[in-house]
């Protein structure tokens, strides 16, 4: 069969310039491809962060010591992520988008799988802390040079009123990608020794990323090279603009609207990273069956996402998440009062992770969504991703961080402090601009 007749069968639509058509369900099926290879990424280097860099790169300090010299490192990459965005920026305005992507998840899947050569404490001291904080480093960099635009041309393709629906599907790629990563160092913590885990076995996961990231790399570029998305960078819709520019027309949405997912970015890593950290250093509970815990909570929060977009469809963006971000508050305040929840018992544990999930999903589901819808046609794209950086680096960044330094410090009824004010700050934010309701809705 010829190309022309290829190009011209049934199902495959191209304009009068040869470029493909495709529906939504081609973009959300690339979007969530994308999304799932970013999210494994970090995850594998969080689950790292606990069970392997304390005793591999930090043996001179004790485990909780260790642990969180290696949060500290963990929080590396939520710094440079802005600053990848605005040097992909200017790589987009001058090779094109399909050069942006190619150079950046090559750099993300890289830096990862890279991570599997690294030499211990014991064969090169301190370097091998160095050596990690610098791919750490350049996985942020990489990750504010993932952001297509997809998620955008997503919901300016959606139907009107399932826009709440297909705003959901992208951020799916979380879950699947913490159930992932989940899942392999569930099989090679729990199959191996410890001295064969800590030699060989963590290095797989880190292997698979570049894999993923090759399968995404061509799933995103199949969506660029599109006749929908080629239009919309026509009509500015997807192009980037100078941040100075951004920051003087929009400065008050910018703000506002990295503290609009700060209760769901607050709890991500709450009921992912941190939680595993707990388990290890200050229970006696087999960490492989507490990850595959998670990765069933990992399946809660999926389901939770996609209820999110039937929610939304519903009652509105906004109101989505007005009731997510006081949901959360609620179970902040039992954290509060009830740290028990997650002590030593192991049905509170489970509840606290399913729980924990199933609020992530639901307040997760409309964040990229609600940030996108912030801003007009032609500071959209680089709106969103600026917005969605800073949110990640209040939220998130420093998450396992503060909630492991305070509950071994004060108890885990802290922690619940900590995520209550993530809750409150995106109530207040979600109160101030009122302008949201129109833009959300």
């Amino acid at each position: 069969m010829s190309a022309d007749a290829a190009n011209h069968s049934p199902g495959h639509l191209t304009d009068e310039h040869g470029r493909d058509h495709v529906t939504p369900a081609d973009i959300a099926l690339g979007v969530i491809i994308g999304r799932t290879s970013e999210y494994f990424d970090f995850f594998v280097f969080g689950l790292g962060c606990v069970l392997v860099f304390p005793e591999l790169v930090f043996p001179f300090a004790d485990r909780l010591t260790g642990t969180l010299y290696s949060f500290g490192i963990f929080a590396l990459a939520f710094l440079t992520r802005p600053l990848g965005s605005v040097l992909f920026f200017g790589i987009d305005r001058r090779y094109g988008r399909a050069t942006k992507l190619t150079v950046a998840l090559f750099l993300l899947g890289g830096s990862t799988a890279a991570i599997a050569f690294l030499p211990g404490f014991e064969t090169i001291g301190l370097w091998s802390g160095v050596i990690l904080a610098g791919f750490r480093l350049l996985q942020g960099v990489a990750l504010g040079g993932a952001w297509d635009g997809l998620s955008s041309l997503l919901a300016l393709n959606a139907p009107p009123n399932r826009r709440g629906w297909y705003a959901m599907l992208p951020q799916l790629g979380a879950p699947f990608g913490f159930i992932l990563a989940a899942g392999l160092f569930a099989y090679f913590e729990g199959a191996l020794s410890k001295e064969d885990f800590l030699g060989w076995g963590w290095r797989y996961p880190f292997f698979v990323a570049l894999t993923i990231n090759v399968v995404a790399l061509f799933a995103r570029l199949r969506m660029v090279a599109t006749h929908e998305f080629a239009e919309l960078m026509e009509t500015r819709e997807l192009m980037p603009v100078p941040v100075s520019e951004l920051i003087q027309a929009h400065g008050r949405t910018l703000v506002l609207g990295a503290f609009v997912p700060l209760a769901s970015f607050a709890l991500f890593h709450l009921v992912t990273i941190f939680p595993v950290s707990w388990i290890n250093l200050f229970t006696d509970r087999s960490v492989s069956e507490f990850l595959l815990v998670q990765g069933a909570g990992g399946v809660v929060g999926a389901g939770a996402i996609v209820t999110s977009g039937l929610i939304a469809d519903q009652i509105g963006r906004r109101n989505t998440l007005l009731l997510a971000g006081a949901m959360i508050a609620l179970f902040s305040l039992s954290s509060i009062v009830a740290p028990l929840l997650f002590g030593d018992s192991l049905a509170g544990q489970t509840i606290y992770v399913i729980i924990g999930f199933g609020l992530l999903g639901l307040s997760y589901g409309q964040t990229a969504g609600a940030v996108a819808s912030s801003f007009g046609t032609q500071y959209r794209y680089t709106g969103a991703a600026l917005t969605s950086d800073l949110a990640w680096l209040i939220g998130a960044g420093f998450a396992p961080l503060v909630a492991l330094t305070v509950s071994s410090e004060f108890g885990l009824a802290w922690v619940g402090v900590y995520l209550l004010s993530g809750a409150l700050c995106t109530l207040a934010a979600l109160a101030l601009d009122r302008r949201l309701e129109g833009r959300y809705g």
